[in-house]
């Protein structure tokens, strides 16, 4: 039997999440997309957690995110080799192998643009989860992604999405913004007081400019009794000046003594990168602007992405080199041999990797079936990523009242946002 031309197998694909017939492996239905996006949720909130917690393990950034960017590209070339190549090559959908030799340039350049901004948006947060908090970083650059990048998306796509759902959905995540900048000042005091505190009662006067002489505990990297056990026998419990301080000791990118603003800074230089990639991308599958030439295919989301991810990786690369020997933000130097014999967690960095490549195809997949303004309801990453930095990191443990309130608003408000975005879905035609 020839599963691609079997009537059944059509009448049943175009009825289900998926449809083939003369067509490669593509989402066609909404209840599709919502699963991509939801799938893709779980993914891109989780890759996060794992390398703030090798930082906190003091792993160098530089290195982590070396094996990170290997892994991520190596997901997309999976996905096209599989996805991508399911099917036969039609002149109106080639296969990804097909696509590699057209002259479609203009939206290769488009996909290779969003690749190195997400590069960038990537990189920045690795700095900025160390200064701010996983969760703060989170919601506040996603927040301003879908504050910018949606509406850039929903008149790239034609105002395919409910305007009267999708815009309130972004007042909403600016909402959010707000409220995450309000939750890292009000932690960040919260930390000093119980820092000052620390260094009253302490017999050898150890408090926020004295860390130094405060003992370190022995750390070993991929044991199973660290920092992220948080009250396990010797350890100082989530939340208490004695794990701040022990906390600081052991993570590689060292924060004490540093302002609330180069945190925030960075985090909102993040969110502009992130705001950025969906567009491009949209622009690469779709050619809104008409920049190929008459009878050339727009590219598929495989090939798409895996030119985005191609020169995400480059750019990774090239500045992480370049970080080993030039360091940013005070973190120690490293060199290529280093880094080549730094096994310690990088297993959980190549996996990270993996999660946030397939993580990013799936929310593509969903956006060309749904419109990619909907699709960035997977901005809803720092709902997990909360979760995570609560549960793996003791964030915001012993806080005030005052920042429970915020937290606890911030996460309403972003939950809210996400809800009413994905009601906005619409379907492309």
């Amino acid at each position: 039997m020839d599963f691609w031309r079997d009537p059944k197998l059509v009448i049943l694909s175009t009825e289900g999440v998926l449809s083939s017939g003369l067509k490669m492996y593509m989402v066609e239905s909404k209840g599709g997309a919502i699963a991509c996006m939801l799938l893709s949720l779980l993914l891109l909130g989780t890759w996060p957690a794992l390398l703030t917690l090798l930082e906190r393990r003091g792993r160098l950034p530089q290195h982590t995110y070396l094996d990170y960017t290997i892994t991520n590209l190596l997901a997309a070339v999976i996905i096209a080799l599989t996805f991508g190549q399911f099917g036969p090559s039609t002149p109106e959908m080639p296969d990804f192998l097909t696509q590699l030799s057209q002259d479609n340039w203009p939206s290769v350049l488009f996909a290779m643009a969003g690749g190195m901004v997400l590069s960038l948006g990537n990189l920045s947060t690795q700095y900025a989860w160390a200064f701010v908090g996983l969760s703060v970083t989170e919601v506040v650059s996603a927040s301003i992604t879908v504050v910018i990048g949606t509406t850039l998306n929903y008149y790239l796509d034609d105002k395919i999405n409910k305007a009267e759902i999708l815009f309130p959905g972004v007042g909403c995540f600016l909402i959010a913004v707000c409220l995450g900048s309000a939750v890292h000042s009000s932690n960040n005091a919260d930390n000093k007081t119980k820092l000052d505190d620390y260094s009253n009662d302490c017999k050898d006067g150890v408090g926020a400019n004295g860390i130094s002489s405060f003992k370190q505990t022995n750390f070993k990297a991929g044991s199973t009794n660290d920092l992220e056990d948080g009250g396990s026998s010797g350890k100082a419990k989530f939340g208490t000046a004695a794990f701040l301080i022990e906390l600081e000791n052991t993570r590689s990118i060292k924060v004490f003594g540093k302002g609330t603003f180069i945190g925030l800074a960075i985090t909102f230089f993040a969110g502009i990168c992130f705001s950025m990639f969906s567009p491009a991308f949209n622009l690469a599958t779709n050619d809104q602007w008409h920049t190929l030439k008459a009878g050339v295919p727009h590219l598929t989301v495989y090939t798409a992405f895996f030119y985005f991810s191609s020169f995400c990786f480059v750019i990774a690369m090239v500045l992480n080199l370049t970080f080993l020997y030039y360091p940013i933000l005070n973190a120690p130097k490293s060199s290529l041999k280093a880094y080549l014999n730094d096994w310690n967690g990088r297993g959980w960095a190549l996996l990270a990797g993996l999660l946030c490549g397939f993580g990013n195809g799936l929310q593509f997949m969903g956006g060309q079936a749904a419109g990619y303004a909907a699709a960035d309801a997977v901005q809803a990453l720092p709902l997990v990523s909360t979760f995570w930095g609560v549960i793996l990191f003791g964030e915001y443990r012993r806080s005030s009242r005052k920042t429970y309130t915020l937290l606890a608003g911030m996460l309403f408000m972003f939950t809210a946002a996400v809800a009413i975005l994905m009601a906005s879905s619409g379907h492309r035609k």
